[in-house]
């Protein structure tokens, strides 16, 4: 079975579990696990990978609405090497120092190749869930996409530099936390906003219209554009960006917009079935685990 046949498994066995992240008593919590093959590029330095793997968790808190507590992680690899712990720390405390949480430790263990598990707490008296997104909707989104994909090309160059930057993002708790209690579906972009809007639409049971046009691309995704880099499959197929995806009513957008310091960008509305950009069918492609 695919990792969806998997989840949809799981989810029919474990109804709790939620979303992005599983709700008990007010209580976020989700976990994530990265590995050096598949998520941490040659090049990729341990601060890095300390940000990104505590930063994902986060973001999964963020797409529930909730303000984040405290994260703990798992590490794990062939050696323990003290400059390496040492920067994966610092970057595990930067980003939870970032959004308002702490890092409270985790576990240590051997493994054959570098891996990361993390988890995250927070409060979410107000959780955001996928299946509220109703036809009239304004469909939005936080940031701009594209800048792991842009990223991973970076580290192929050898741009490694310029790539680590572009993959420290931010969670967004401060728009996930405004988002609250107004938004009506929500959920993180680290499948890719195509794949992402698919899983709205059937956990709602809707659709949506999309102007391509409006779809907010990275910059950084222009420096990478090549025969081989295609910039609305980088931004809108790729994922691995954790911007938010969200659904709200029209008369809130304005409002919500101006009081979050992440941009969030109107890119279409919600229908009654189908997924489209531009009128065209918008398939339903993106990150596999």
């Amino acid at each position: 079975m695919d990792e969806r046949e998997a989840l949809e498994l799981l989810g029919a066995a474990l109804p709790a579990a939620g979303d992005d992240a599983a709700v008990v008593d007010s209580t976020a919590i989700t976990t994530d696990m990265l590995h050096e093959s598949t998520d941490f590029p040659p090049g990729t330095t341990r601060y890095t990978a300390g940000w990104r793997s505590v930063a994902a968790s986060l973001s999964d808190l963020a797409a529930m609405g909730a303000a984040p507590t405290a994260a703990v992680a798992a590490y794990a690899d062939t050696a323990f090497v003290d400059h390496e712990l040492e920067a994966f720390l610092e970057g595990a405390r930067d980003v939870c120092a970032a959004v308002g949480a702490d890092y409270v430790g985790g576990d240590l263990d051997t493994h054959c190749e570098f891996t990361v598990t993390t988890t995250a707490i927070g409060e979410a008296p107000d959780p955001v869930y996928r299946s509220g997104a109703t036809p009239g909707d304004r469909l939005c989104v936080t940031g701009t996409l594209g800048r792991s994909a842009a990223a991973l090309r970076l580290f192929d160059r050898g741009e490694s530099d310029r790539a680590n930057e572009l993959f420290r993002f931010s969670p967004r708790i401060d728009a996930g936390r405004r988002l609250a209690g107004v938004a009506t579906a929500m959920m993180d972009s680290s499948d890719g906003l195509a794949r992402s809007l698919h899983q709205l639409a059937e956990a709602s049971d809707c659709g949506f219209t999309v102007d391509r046009e409006a779809v907010p691309i990275d910059t950084s995704v222009d420096a990478v554009v090549d025969d081989s880099v295609d910039r609305w499959e980088a931004g809108v197929h790729f994922g691995e960006d954790f911007e938010l995806v969200c659904t709200l009513p029209e008369h809130e957008l304005d409002a919500v917009a101006a009081d979050v310091e992440t941009p969030l960008t109107p890119i279409g509305r919600v229908t009654d079935e189908g997924v489209r950009v531009d009128g065209e069918p918008l398939a339903d492609r993106g990150y596999t685990h």
